[in-house]
């Protein structure tokens, strides 16, 4: 079952969140405004020549490959990023302490967004946070961290959106709040898995000490028509 994760984009377009997609049979990807990945069957060059050819015009998309992929002329490749898939090998559910926690709705997406500007974890777009789950920290009235879900190849849920403010590194906020999304995705039976940057080793031991651990290799790659 674990081989959805080797191209978690394409089986949660056509498992989990099937009904937010648009596109083929081979080649999809989530509605616009919710967030900016395509998912193909294989990452030939057929498919990615038919997401340009079914993509509105000036579309931006990452997909995610775990070997590297020759980027067809027409699209223009903006960069790549080398990354580390993580699985949770936990053998428990975590027990956060859940005060100071702050369920986001959309009365925050103007801050969330701000937050994910400033830090860089990945794409935000207005309608992301209906993919679910996130939760935050304020200090101050300030959005210090947050984190939330993205890809669901069911039974795999991705944690992601995972920061913190600058001025609030180091205090801990980050891993209560993976604690909760954890043991939220263990709850419904679910596992939990992310995605990182390969060098970004803070990041990576904060992970490896929640219980994650390295599955595979991945490459992220941005291209835009």
């Amino acid at each position: 079952m674990e081989e959805v994760l080797d191209n978690p984009i394409y089986y949660a377009l056509t498992s989990g969140h099937s009904h937010i997609s648009k596109g083929t049979d081979e080649v999809k990807y989530y509605v616009e405004d919710i967030t900016a990945f395509a998912g193909l069957k294989d990452n030939s060059q057929e498919n990615l020549n038919t997401l340009y050819q079914i993509s509105p015009a000036e579309s931006l998309f990452v997909f995610f490959s775990k070997t590297p992929v020759e980027i067809p002329e027409k699209w223009n490749l903006l960069t790549q990023i080398d990354m580390f898939q993580f699985i949770f090998r936990g053998k428990e559910i975590p027990t956060p302490d859940a005060s100071g926690l702050t369920e986001l709705d959309l009365k925050h997406v103007n801050e969330m967004i701000d937050l994910v500007e400033l830090t860089k974890p990945g794409p935000f777009l207005a309608r992301t946070i209906e993919l679910s789950n996130y939760t935050g920290i304020f200090v101050d009235e300030q959005l210090a961290a947050m984190a939330g879900h993205r890809f669901f190849p069911s039974p795999y849920r991705e944690i992601s959106a995972v920061c913190t403010h600058p001025d609030h590194l180091g205090k801990g906020y980050a891993f209560k709040i993976l604690q909760e999304q954890v043991k939220r995705i263990l709850l419904r039976s679910e596992i939990p898995f992310l995605h990182v940057r390969n060098d970004n080793e803070g990041a990576i031991k904060l992970y490896q000490k929640l219980g994650f651990e390295i599955r595979t290799d991945m490459i992220a790659y941005v291209i835009r028509k």
